[in-house]
């Protein structure tokens, strides 16, 4: 599903050159739950952003349910997000103008699919929001936002999800609940997914563990 070969980020200023990742190589397959770990400033969400074709590598490569995300241009790769990738952020980044279920709706209505609201009231169910799908984001607390972030990521029923700190605004026993039902759900659509997190007991769950210290890979 996801391999990542010799990638390499640097970014230049105008006094020197700094190595954000430095030669970093993993394999992911097909319906595996992968954790990327690390201290602030390892890479991590760097990582993610790559490996999810949000920005371009330095070089090495990305390849992406077999796409090559360095020889696609912008066009080709906001279609390969919008059809097979689902993003779950630290911050929601839930649109405050719309409803809980306005929100789930957006992916499905942008991929015109039939039944979407009936679709987006099952996710909102799942999650146990059902009965909160006309509030708005300002009326929901931050677990109530994050589960309504995950009922969209789900919407489009992407191969692979990428989720960055999906715990990190939250408290323990919130965070837990989130946890649960991020894998119930990830286990019913047999999802990849892949998580960057600060929580050990969270990076535990996976099937494999990436560790990252100072941009570099470190072997387990």
């Amino acid at each position: 599903m996801l391999e990542v070969r010799n990638l390499t980020k640097k970014y230049k200023s105008t006094t020197e050159e700094l190595v954000v990742l430095d030669n970093i190589s993993f394999k992911i397959e097909n319906g595996e739950v992968v954790s990327i770990i690390g201290p602030s400033g390892s890479g991590k969400t760097t990582l993610l952003g790559l490996c999810a074709g949000l920005d371009r590598a330095t070089s090495g490569s990305v390849l992406l349910n077999d796409n090559d995300l360095g020889k696609m241009n912008e066009d080709q790769l906001a279609k390969l997000r919008s059809e097979q990738v689902g993003f779950i952020f630290q911050n929601f980044q839930l649109i405050p103008t719309l409803t809980a279920i306005e929100n789930v709706l957006v992916p499905l209505e942008l991929k015109g699919k039939s039944k979407s609201r009936q679709l987006a009231m099952e996710l909102l169910d799942k999650v146990g929001l059902a009965e909160r799908y006309d509030h708005y984001p300002s009326q929901l607390s931050g677990g109530e936002q994050q589960r309504v972030a995950m009922a969209r990521a789900f919407s489009n029923n992407p191969k692979i999800l990428f989720a960055d700190e999906p715990t990190g605004n939250l408290d323990r026993e919130t965070g837990a609940m989130v946890q649960k039902m991020l894998f119930d759900l990830n286990s019913e659509h047999h999802t990849t997914l892949v998580i960057v997190t600060h929580d050990n007991e969270l990076a535990e769950k996976a099937n494999h563990i990436v560790r990252l210290s100072g941009g570099k890979m470190m072997s387990n």
